[in-house]
């Protein structure tokens, strides 16, 4: 070996560590392994990566110098009888084995020495640095030799995603990705949790061990691994509906959090003052802090402020799901409280539901889809007009999102929820083809996503005078504007934590639209859910917590309520889209591409599929997809 590098022997006491590590498992009943020059060098790797000096990385030819060096190692332990071949592979002699104990025992291993850890991120090699995911790069690059909490030995939950190209198939890369969790010594062994998703914990040395293991097959397609992640602490979402949805997991794998992205919500006004929107700055970003509207009063329509009231609580109820939430502000506030209210159903309907109060110990549970989205707030329902002028301030809404992206050489806005509507007029427009249907269909092509509810009105009464025996069904063809949009993404409501199970929601509007197109595009959960309490809502929290009626904020808790309907749903489906643009950064300004994405991807129920659409929204499988 050239002046400098690591010596031979130091080479041969890895071989003979890697060779009794071999013979160790093959005893333990793993018959399957054999030592082939393919298996030592991947054990040598699992075992010794973090060891390489920069030089053993180079490649010579067409493999790195380490490769050489352990096949020159091979070489010399044969010639001193250490090593034989077997049609096994390569065996360890009796004189071989005692080398390896004095090896293992603290020789030449430990006269070798061991490099640092972990290297500064620009010094990565490049293939194990393709492997680690960026979060991993950054968390890795702060230790230093002499670190005393350098991560040499402490295990961290990691998930691996696998690489589904592998030529052997899913199986196949599964089961490589065990045996070399046998190689590195991974405690116990790693779990399948999603396709082509594997976790459990490993040491900083591990993670570079398996990479580097699974590496010595240079080609991509006989690599397991694509990418290695840390297994981000997250917590469930309002609740319990970010499992349904898979934001937990999709958080976790790709931390998914919607850092970067801005999304409208088209309402009744966002109550400011809500804890739910302090943590992450929500509303209140110097990005988006100046592009609240409120469309209810003309004359101050460009003071940011009034839009930031929300009288009816509809549309903070609907921004709680998309975005915000508790941890960052619990933390400042010495763990602070958190109350919600659940609908106890005495009577025939929601309206005379009797809400009982609960405390909510974890306050992470109370997060949006996508925590980190900063929302702008475009205040149209409320103050005093009748429906159409109601329709219209949506539209002067809309076309202001449009004229604040042309206005800016980056647009500002992402996407817009649209959690609002009214009935479909067949005898005014054709469908899809109302002024507000047009002019969200126009914002589309500019760039923006557009999600709308489909409607609430997907269970009908007939005309008792008929008297037939069933007065009461589901119909189809019920889509409300502007779901009836064609480039919308128009959600339908299911169960919260059992889609499954139950459904499309008995009175989520159902398609097809009027002139036969597909609606809705995605089912979501809308049925009691749990999100930020304002107005009215929160009078309703508190009075039932209380006994008395405060107008607004303050008061000594976070308040949150139940509410249902497919304006609730829809802003799942937001939320997500958010999460998976602030990953899938190149999709920001495709629209239609995204739809085409979380259509593909979504999990069908096995309903009518005029009814659920593609079916339910599934964020894990979208980013995975793309």
């Amino acid at each position: 070996m050239p002046e400098g590098e690591e010596s031979i022997e130091q080479w041969a006491a890895r071989v003979l560590a890697a060779l009794s590590e071999i013979d160790r498992l093959q005893k333990k009943g793993s018959r399957e392994i054999r030592a082939s020059r393919q298996t030592v060098l991947e054990m040598v790797a699992a075992r010794f990566a973090s060891q390489f000096d920069a030089d053993a990385r180079l490649f010579t030819g067409k493999s790195p110098q380490w490769h050489t060096a352990v096949d020159e190692a091979v070489q010399v332990l044969e010639e001193r009888n250490e090593i034989i071949r077997s049609r096994g592979g390569w065996k360890l002699t009796t004189e071989g084995r005692g080398s390896a104990e004095v090896v293992l025992g603290g020789g030449i291993l430990s006269r070798a020495g061991h490099a640092p850890t972990l290297q500064p991120q620009t010094q990565f090699n490049p293939i194990v640095a393709g492997v680690l995911t960026a979060p991993l790069r950054e968390r890795y690059a702060l230790v230093t030799e002499g670190d005393p909490k350098a991560p040499k030995t402490i295990t961290e939950p990691v998930l691996i995603e696998l690489n589904l190209l592998y030529r052997d198939g899913a199986e196949a890369a599964v089961e490589k990705v065990k045996r070399l969790w046998r190689f590195v010594g991974g405690p116990g062994e790693p779990v399948t949790i999603a396709d082509g998703l594997m976790a459990g914990e490993l040491s900083a040395d591990q993670v570079q061990g398996i990479i580097s293991a699974d590496v010595v097959c240079l080609q991509w397609p006989k690599r397991a691994i694509f990418r290695i992640w840390p297994d981000f602490e997250a917590h469930p979402l309002i609740d319990s509906t970010s499992a349904t949805i898979k934001a937990l997991p999709a958080q976790r794998t790709f931390a998914s959090l919607g850092e970067g992205i801005v999304w409208a919500v088209v309402d009744s006004g966002i109550d400011r003052a809500h804890p739910h929107f302090e943590g992450y700055q929500t509303l209140e970003d110097p990005w988006v802090c100046d592009l609240h509207r409120d469309f209810t009063n003309a004359s101050d329509g460009d003071d940011p402020t009034l839009a930031l009231v929300d009288d009816s609580g509809h549309g903070t109820h609907v921004a709680g799901i998309i975005a915000g939430g508790l941890e960052r502000w619990s933390k400042r506030n010495n763990g602070g409280r958190a109350i919600a209210t659940t609908l106890r159903y005495n009577a025939s309907s929601e309206v005379d539901a009797i809400p009982q109060p609960r405390d909510i110990p974890d306050m992470t549970r109370l997060a949006g889809m996508a925590p980190r989205v900063k929302l702008v707030s475009l205040k149209v329902l409320g103050g005093v007009g009748n429906e159409q002028a109601r329709v219209s301030r949506v539209i002067r809404a809309l076309q202001y999102v449009h004229d604040t992206n042309a206005s800016d050489q980056v647009p500002r806005i992402h996407g817009v929820n649209l959690s609002l509507g009214y009935g479909f007029a067949a005898e005014w427009f054709a469908c899809g083809q109302s002024p507000l249907c047009v002019i969200v269909d126009r914002l589309v092509r500019s760039g923006v996503v557009v999600v709308a509810a489909a409607g609430n009105t997907g269970y009908v009464t007939l005309n008792p005078l008929l008297q037939p025996d069933v007065v009461r069904f589901s119909a189809s063809t019920t889509i409300n504007d502007p779901g009836n949009a064609e480039r919308a993404i128009t959600v339908g409501s299911t169960h919260r934590d059992e889609p499954h199970t139950y459904g499309v929601s008995y009175f989520s509007s159902r398609g097809p639209t009027g002139d036969g197109r597909a609606k809705p595009d995605l089912l979501a959960p809308g049925e009691r859910i749990t999100s930020a309490a304002a107005g009215e809502k929160l009078r309703a929290v508190v009075y039932a917590v209380t006994g008395k009626v405060p107008k607004t904020y303050p008061v000594d808790y976070a308040a949150y309520t139940e509410q249902t309907g497919t304006s609730m749903a829809a802003p799942h489906v937001s939320g997500a889209i958010a999460a998976f643009l602030s990953v899938k950064r190149e999709m920001i300004g495709k629209p239609d591409d995204v739809k085409r994405i979380f259509i593909s991807s979504a999990t069908s129920l096995n309903r009518e599929p005029a009814f659920q659409g593609a079916g339910l929204v599934d964020l894990l499988r979208a980013l995975q997809s793309v």
